[in-house]
């Protein structure tokens, strides 16, 4: 097994625990277990086949989960997995991807209606079953219902770094191929869209059709769609990702990046302004019509030039004014990720991180950064073990202490303050004021109605310690939809009293999105890229916390990350 499928196993373990009701902290320690593993340099499964290595000196591995490894590996299962499968069906965890429902909830509707897929709760609504169950009514139903709705049109999507990261083993894979001279992942990968429902390859060389035989011979190919000379087409993993790998001529790359990299709406303006300029655009090149004499074809650059445009980044190509403003002379110059210089949202644990200060402080160092912040949670959120006001106050001087060890690093203090039901914060006033940073952010009471969020975050905005809006509109990709308010509303006073909008780039939530950006943009607001680290590993992420920034047209200017220290402390910190 891969690291990849232990880890999901374990996952999966975890989640049927929690539909259990089985204690919190074995739940945890599944999830952090999983964690570990994906994060391993070494494949878990020769670790533990070898006789003479310890699983447990793996830090965050205990006897419990070596065990539970041991026989994972040996038999594709173990015995605490099979109990919870006797008990509940795995498609019971599909049902918490629907919003309104949590493990309880899930483990209730199993125990009195034999409910365990989508389609049957989607019916027990319907039927007006849902609201005669304990703690349920039909508000909830109705919410369901609609969650089902949004589940459903989002399937066969994925996240982004999940493609991504399929995205690099092909690369690399298909690298392997003598005469192969370019593999150009493509479409909407390449722009940096938060999900995406299929991956296109670009291969071109020699060779390139060489590569379409190695391709479809990759490890993880699950199921072969298609193989031809230019095309060959494959499910690839578990989930079913299809990949689509084509060889193109390198004569004709620059079309076809181009037209595979799309978007749909953005070619089909593009095409419109070679006809009314008497020229045809496909993947193949730039022709005159007249007597389809090629105009241009090898690159990008040539294309849009022959077509009185500069280049468009790709991030851009969504057909929201990129083709009018390049006219005009006015695109952005957009945020590169050399731009950055810290990350400011990160978890040790102390609360339900998996590293140190020093850890975390060492990752950075790495990453060429000259500043970062330990923003560990709140005691509101009493599940990620959040710190109260004592307990800030020490890691507070912790952090100092820890700073100073650093030469070319500075560490700041922060927290991620929960942002209580009425508005308030989860953090006295005077703890907050000898807080460097402080990130405000909604993690419950997300159902209540849009004009009552929008009184919440307004008086967020009016603290006078909060310097940054934590994940702005709480959405959860391909799980949980944005809370509604008055958007525009909240960042126009936001952007009079100087607080910052976060750009989370966790993967899971890409927050806010490019739509989210331009507006806050042009109320004046400025914008903090922070990864929310709760691993040194996803500090990675901040490549796409730079490309949401891209697809809000945002410059280097309009985000507080490429501030020297001082000017950025100035920025953000308002107490």
């Amino acid at each position: 097994m891969s690291n990849k499928e232990i880890a999901e196993t374990l996952n999966e373990t975890a989640a049927l625990m929690e539909i259990a009701g089985m204690d919190g902290f074995r739940i945890r320690s599944y999830r952090n277990a999983a964690v570990v593993i994906e994060s391993l340099t070494e494949t878990m499964e020769e670790v533990i086949r070898d006789d003479h290595r310890d699983v447990t000196k793996i830090k965050g591995i205990g006897k419990g989960i070596a065990s539970a490894l041991t026989e994972l590996v040996a038999r594709g299962s173990f015995a605490r997995r099979d109990e919870l499968l006797e008990k509940y069906p795995p498609t019971a965890l599909e049902l918490l991807k629907i919003p309104g429902l949590g493990p309880k909830s899930i483990a209730l509707l199993y125990d009195a209606c034999r409910v365990s897929t989508i389609d049957a709760l989607e019916q027990l609504c319907r039927d007006g079953k849902l609201r005669t169950l304990p703690r349920m009514g039909e508000k909830l139903e109705q919410k369901i219902l609609r969650g089902i709705e949004n589940y459903k049109r989002s399937a066969g999507r994925f996240l982004l770094d999940s493609v991504d990261n399929v995205a690099t083993e092909l690369v690399a894979y298909l690298s392997e191929v003598d005469g192969v001279d370019r593999i150009t992942p493509a479409g909407s990968l390449r722009r940096g869209k938060e999900t995406i429902g299929d991956l296109d390859l670009l291969v071109t060389g020699p060779h390139a059709s060489a590569a379409l035989d190695h391709f479809v011979k990759f490890e993880d190919v699950r199921e072969v769609l298609g193989h031809g000379e230019t095309k060959a087409s494959a499910r690839i993993g578990a989930a079913g990702l299809q990949v689509d790998v084509r060889a193109v001529e390198s004569s004709s790359y620059g079309a076809a990046m181009m037209y595979f990299t799309g978007s749909k709406e953005h070619n089909v303006a593009i095409r419109d302004r070679a006809v009314r300029m008497g020229l045809r655009l496909n993947e193949y090149g730039l022709f005159r019509t007249a007597d389809e004499e090629l105009v241009a074809s090898a690159t990008e650059e040539e294309i849009y030039q022959k077509l009185g445009l500069p280049w468009i980044p790709p991030e851009l190509r969504e057909n929201t004014g990129e083709i009018e403003a390049a006219l005009a002379g006015s695109l952005p110059r957009l945020l590169e990720p050399a731009d950055i210089h810290c990350d400011v949202h990160m978890h040790t644990h102390e609360t339900d991180g998996h590293h140190s200060i020093a850890e975390m402080a060492e990752a950075a160092v790495k990453r060429g950064y000259s500043h970062i912040a330990i923003t560990d949670h709140s005691k509101a959120l009493a599940m990620a073990n959040g710190l109260d006001e004592q307990r800030l106050l020490d890691q507070i001087e912790e952090v100092r202490q820890v700073s100073e060890q650093f030469e070319n690093l500075t560490i700041l203090s922060g927290c991620e303050v929960d942002v209580l039901q009425d508005g308030r914060m989860d953090i006295d006033d005077e703890v907050l004021a000898q807080l460097d940073v402080v990130i405000a952010s909604v993690h419950s009471y997300m159902n209540m109605e849009a004009s009552e969020m929008t009184d919440r975050l307004l008086q967020v905005v009016e603290n006078p310690h909060v310097g940054i809006l934590g994940h702005p509109t709480g959405r959860l990709l391909l799980r949980r939809e944005p809370y509604p308010y008055d958007f525009e509303r909240v960042v126009a006073a936001a952007g009079r009293r100087g607080i910052s909008m976060e750009i989370n780039a966790s993967p899971s939530r890409l927050d806010l999105d490019a739509l989210h950006l331009r507006l806050a943009q042009a109320k004046g607001v400025k914008f903090v890229i922070s990864t929310d680290a709760h691993h040194v590993r996803h500090l990675d992420n901040m490549k796409y916390g730079v490309s949401m920034a891209r697809r809000g047209w945002l410059e280097s200017n309009d985000v507080l990350n490429t501030l020297p220290l001082e000017e950025f402390r100035e920025a953000v910190r308002r107490g």
